[in-house]
């Protein structure tokens, strides 16, 4: 007896393709189950709105009692005194509050300094003819150089610089009032102020036509060869 069945409708063959799509199939399946979210819906009760009946605070009005002015000092009473016509008063002072022409009244004179006294004690910074150094700035200069003797202590610790010093010429020329603007240290500031003060006497300074007072400024180079 011949077998009906064609040998193309046989899915013996075939059978292992089928196995692996049905695998492919359920672990996709699986994999989509384990991938897939859910949410939960959770319902809030917002619950009922509750009027709160909050009442109204009164601000009480306070009056400002004003105090009433202080009363005003007692009036004071003046009296009288009626005197009778056969009264005789005596007229012994005598006032004139009105002046006449023919009046004298004495001079007021102001008290006048003395412009000599004045002018001496001024001191001047800036004057009509400054005071100079006898012989000139180069006489000046040759002064410090011969008679500055350099501090010992200045020499071996190195310092150098300027010392400012400022001193007042007088009117007859004599150096006074001598101190260090700005000074270095090391016996630099008090061999300046030695060698100031043993200074001739210089011109004095004058101001119109006559000497004065002069504050002078002169730096001293102290410099080591």
């Amino acid at each position: 007896m011949e077998a009906k069945k064609s040998p193309k409708a046989d899915l013996e063959s075939k059978k292992t393709i089928f196995i692996q799509i049905g695998l492919i199939i359920a672990l996709a399946v699986i994999f989509v189950a384990f991938e897939w979210k859910t949410y939960e819906k959770t319902v809030e009760d917002i619950g009922q709105r509750e009027v709160i009946d909050i009442p109204e605070e009164i601000i009480p009005i306070t009056e400002q009692k004003v105090k009433p002015p202080p009363p005003p000092p007692p009036k004071q009473v003046v009296k009288i005194r009626v005197v009778e016509d056969d009264v005789e008063v005596e007229d012994d002072i005598m006032i004139d509050v009105e002046a006449t022409e023919d009046m004298e009244v004495e001079e007021y004179i102001p008290v006048e300094m003395d412009e000599d006294e004045a002018e001496e004690a001024q001191i001047f910074m800036v004057v009509e003819s400054m005071p100079a150094f006898p012989g000139g700035e180069n006489a000046l200069n040759r002064y410090l150089a011969e008679n500055i003797k350099y501090p010992q202590m200045a020499k071996e610790s190195g310092i150098q610089g300027r010392v400012f010093v400022t001193f007042v010429v007088e009117r007859d020329g004599s150096v006074t009032d001598v101190k260090v603007l700005r000074g270095i240290g090391g016996g630099c500031d008090e061999e300046a102020i030695r060698v100031v003060k043993g200074m001739p006497r210089w011109s004095a300074g004058k101001q119109r036509g006559k000497p004065v007072r002069v504050q002078f400024n002169l730096p001293i180079k102290f410099t080591l060869q």
